[in-house]
């Protein structure tokens, strides 16, 4: 019995030595070793899709290896979400993940994925406010209009969004709460066509991402009619504050951080943080998040999780307040 006891202990530490030993050799194993797939929730040409490219250039510079975006649009963030977490722990896959894919969506339908089990989130990279926009052929010029016009019982007034449970959705919504206005709902796979048929008079007004309408704005596609933040944008000064103009609190931001597959090492989730706050930092990144309206974040990974948590919370509040659900 004593002999069996103690070969089981020489055996037990012949095993942790042996850890110990490899564990060097596993810190140090190349990372990458193949090419990183960049899942993205929507489509080309928003906001989510601009940052992404952004961020895919400069990290495939810095590691050697090419981060390719890839676009897997539908059912406002879920089949990419359930993607992303169907995918090997390995740091090869990894999303960009918008404020509705983390905090709403999974609070107003079903998913097929547990959103604090089934993914990793690494680190928050950026945030942007919404802008209300208009064709420039319309006879809304303010907010105050659509307010007007909204509340004629001769008037049907629609309203793009790229889906339920996302900021221009929550905007859209509480716009016509708080106003008493009747916005029908027109929901899009993405920015991009919603733009299209905004421009074109086919839908009346959107609450959108800055960056998806800075192109349309300047070529003068789009009416920018008030913008969602609580001071106003150094790219359009001119532009009314919602929050100043009448609808005091009216700050909707909204954020894209990055999610890996659940059950990442800390050793994979601290490189990719570190490599995404040191792209970040890169002084070409900067100058595009400020020509696009988007606001530099970075982190760590618990401070990630923390303004998770608490949009978690702030946003199942609302949910609850005007009965949100997807369609």
């Amino acid at each position: 019995m004593q002999k069996h006891t103690r070969r089981r202990m020489l055996h037990m530490a012949g095993a942790a030595t042996a850890a110990l030993l490899a564990a060097p050799a596993l810190a140090e194993e190349p990372f990458p070793q193949r090419e990183i797939r960049f899942i993205n929730a929507f489509s080309p040409g928003g906001t989510s899709d601009l940052l992404g490219r952004i961020l895919a250039d400069q990290l495939s510079q810095q590691l050697g290896q090419r981060v390719v975006v890839d676009n897997r649009t539908g059912a406002a963030g879920v089949i990419a979400t359930a993607e992303t977490a169907r995918a090997a722990p390995d740091g090869h896959t990894i999303l960009l993940a918008s404020m509705g894919i983390m905090t709403i969506t999974p609070q107003i339908q079903a998913v097929p994925y547990d959103i604090q089990r089934d993914l990793t989130p690494i680190i928050n990279v950026a945030s942007v406010y919404n802008i209300l926009v208009a064709s420039p052929k319309s006879p809304i010029h303010t907010w105050q209009d659509l307010v007007r016009l909204g509340r004629d019982p001769s008037k049907h007034l629609s309203c793009a969004t790229v889906g339920t449970g996302s900021s221009q959705q929550l905007s859209c919504v509480l716009f016509a709460s708080l106003t008493g206005t009747r916005l029908e709902q027109v929901p899009y796979r993405g920015g991009a066509p919603a733009i299209l048929d905004i421009a074109a008079g086919r839908v009346d007004v959107m609450f959108g991402n800055m960056p998806e309408f800075m192109g349309q704005i300047r070529e003068g596609g789009l009416r920018p009619i008030a913008y969602g933040a609580a001071e106003a944008s150094p790219l359009l000064p001119e532009v009314p504050v919602i929050s100043k103009t009448g609808l005091p609190g009216f700050v909707i931001p909204n954020w894209f951080g990055v999610v890996g597959p659940g059950g990442m090492s800390p050793a994979l989730v601290a490189r990719w943080n570190a490599e995404i706050n040191r792209a970040l930092a890169a002084p070409e990144v900067q100058q595009r998040f400020v020509e696009n309206g988007l606001q530099r974040l970075g982190g760590s990974q618990q401070d990630f999780l923390r303004q998770i948590e608490a949009d978690r919370a702030k946003w199942g509040q609302v949910i609850r307040e005007h009965n949100i659900r997807a369609n």
